[in-house]
């Protein structure tokens, strides 16, 4: 008890002190410690408590400390903060006792004090000593300072920091400054610094993370590798969950250098950052030939695909980007985003911001005659228990949309059109898996009606983040205490990061040759009920169940959805061929002819003219033979 008043008394004697009474105090400690190097130099050079060379050159210690003093007061010595001192403060000190001595050096010589002087080894130990002993008095200061104003160090929680690298010695520091977290320990994988300390703070293997958690009791571990792979994250964060710890990770080196964060800004783990893989570097022969120097649409500009589509295209240096969509807050944020990065661009960018929809004829065709080399087609609605329950308007944007986009681009001589398709349309079992298979085949007939226009399209599956990822949803539900809804505990999907599936994209424009579906490697499927437990962990929750009845959130089953499908293919036909890219294939399928199919969507656009829902479907199964109508509870009305 009598030392922690005492601690909290210094705390506050030390914070109320003025700076000028400390800038004060610091002068007077170095006046002392300079005149104590100067015996001390005699001293040690002689091994004599009172040197007679110290008698006859007295001379040099009050001047010494009256040249050193009036080195450091006129070269800014006493404006650096103490508590911050570092190894740079050192050299400069030392810098400025070299310059000190040299002016004593040169009076000597000038005013012949004493002749001959000292010898070189004794100024030499003199610059060593002037530099050694306020240097070490500083230091000692400094983390003085830091221990007794960072605040009780037995309250501060303990953390071990998982990587012993770059980032995580900035982060040990970091932290140390701030005075929030006393580091106990690092953890790394490389074998090599196990054993050994970094700024006294000992390296460990990661195998001695249960006795180190028996001895430290750490709330927490700390992960500063921010360039390890998402495999390896994965284990990780799996394996320290499962000793009961919460894991938090250090922002990406992009983050810290745009300066949006700091390396002490720890957060925890996304569910991004452990699912997917890491990405195949683009090929540059692949990525942008298509795009550099050329007028491109992209069409649902400011959706989670479309906007990203239009970031990644405005730095392959087009000449016109043109950005269409039929949501006015969707595409003014995507507008202002490209303004603010326009001045990167290798090519000046002109910008065209266009609001309306893709099924609006007049201004698609105008868009298209105003000059365009590249459409790429994204605009769909894509959340399948709403294009459900509004079936009509579903068809409408994605069905007569991409046609009437498809026509405008042939009409006006486009160079190239690509199709952003959905792993749904395979098999559909619901009205918006249908009508993007309806789109599909318009592109492959339009392929073969018009082969002076290169029509293509991309199929891919599910993507982190999108807005109709199930990721949002589940954290909102975390967010609010539960329950995660989840519709059947069996359902799987594939994940691609966004960014990942645009670079793909791009890179399978440039391969078309007319007529191509290309078809996205998505890696391995995710099992839907254990990535949800997972958000469970890692937002340091845990998981209500019959095992754990007073846990944190709870996981429903609420059964499949209208329309909705266990797993996804990408596959109508089991026939893909490989590409020049290993994570592009090209799929070998039949799709109707465009005869029986330019007379069949004339009916169905009539039905949806006409407000028919039963005869839109009709029109619907004859398109999409495949169609599972028994599984979409959509009925005619």
């Amino acid at each position: 008890m009598m030392r922690l008043r005492f601690q909290k008394q210094l705390r506050r004697h030390l914070l109320t002190v003025q700076p000028s009474t400390r800038r004060l105090l610091l002068v007077a400690a170095d006046v002392c410690l300079l005149a104590l190097a100067v015996w001390m130099a005699f001293v040690l050079r002689t091994a004599q408590l009172w040197p007679p060379q110290l008698v006859r050159c007295f001379w040099i210690l009050p001047l010494t400390v009256v040249v050193a003093m009036g080195v450091y007061l006129t070269t800014g010595q006493y404006q650096s903060i103490t508590r911050y001192s570092g190894s740079q403060s050192l050299y400069l000190l030392a810098l400025r006792n070299a310059l000190a001595l040299v002016l004593v050096m040169a009076c000597g010589v000038v005013f012949q004090l004493t002749m001959p002087l000292p010898a070189v080894r004794t100024w030499l130990l003199l610059w060593l000593l002037l530099t050694g002993l306020p240097g070490l008095m500083r230091f000692v200061l400094r983390d003085l300072l830091l221990h007794y104003t960072s605040g009780d160090g037995a309250s501060m929680p303990t953390v071990l920091i998982y990587g012993a690298g770059s980032a995580g010695a900035q982060l040990a520091a970091s932290l140390r400054l701030s005075g929030s977290h006393r580091v106990a320990a690092f953890l790394d994988d490389d074998a090599r610094l196990w054993g050994r300390q970094l700024n006294g703070i000992p390296v460990c293997s990661p195998q001695t993370l249960p006795r180190l958690i028996g001895r430290h009791r750490p709330a927490q571990v700390l992960l500063a590798m921010p360039l390890i792979s998402r495999q390896r994250r994965r284990q990780i964060v799996g394996w320290v969950q499962s000793l009961g710890l919460a894991v938090l990770q250090v922002p990406t080196v992009a983050e810290i250098t745009s300066g949006r964060t700091r390396i002490d800004s720890v957060r925890p783990v996304a569910i991004e950052d452990l699912l997917g893989r890491d990405p195949v570097p683009p090929d540059p022969g692949l990525l942008g030939p298509t795009i550099g120097g050329q007028r491109v649409l992209v069409s649902g500009a400011g959706g989670s695909i479309g906007s990203e589509l239009c970031r990644q295209i405005s730095r392959l240096g087009p000449r016109r980007l043109v950005l269409l969509d039929n949501s006015e807050p969707a595409l003014y944020a995507i507008d202002q985003e490209i303004r603010r990065g326009i001045g990167a661009s290798p090519v000046p960018l002109e910008l065209e911001p266009v609001l309306g929809s893709v099924d609006d004829m007049v201004l698609v065709d105008r868009l298209m005659a105003s000059g365009i080399d590249t459409v790429i087609h994204a605009a769909a609605y894509k959340h399948v228990p709403l294009v459900e329950a509004n079936p009509l308007v579903g068809l409408r944007n994605n069905v007569i949309g991409t046609l009437t986009v498809a026509r405008a681009a042939a009409r006006h001589g486009v160079s190239r059109f690509l199709l952003i398709s959905t792993d749904k349309a395979v098999r559909p079992t619901n009205v918006m898996g249908a009508s993007k298979r309806t789109a599909e085949q318009i592109v492959q007939a339009m392929a073969v009606d018009h082969p002076q226009t290169c029509f293509s399209l991309v199929r891919f599956g599910n993507v982190l983040g999108s807005s109709g990822s199930v990721i949002p949803l589940f954290r909102r539900q975390i967010d609010h205490g539960g329950p995660i809804t989840l519709t059947h505990p069996e359902i799987i999907r594939y994940f691609m990061t966004i960014p990942e599936a645009v670079e793909l994209v791009l890179q399978a424009t440039t391969m078309a040759r007319g007529g191509d579906l290309f078809l996205l490697d998505m890696g391995e499927p995710v099992k839907i009920l254990d990535l949800a437990r997972q958000m469970v962990k890692l937002s340091g929750l845990s998981l209500r169940d019959d095992a754990n009845p007073d846990g944190d959130i709870e996981i429903v089953c609420t059964g499949l959805r209208p329309g909705e499908k266990l797993y996804e293919e990408l596959l109508i036909e089991n026939t893909s061929l490989p590409t020049g890219h290993p994570l592009i294939y090209r799929a070998c399928e039949g799709s109707l002819p465009p005869a029986e199919l330019w007379p069949r969507l004339e009916r169905l656009a009539s039905a949806l003219a006409g407000h028919d829902q039963r005869a839109a479907f009709a029109m619907l199964g004859q398109l999409v033979p495949e169609w599972n109508r028994d599984a979409s509870h959509a009925q005619p009305v």
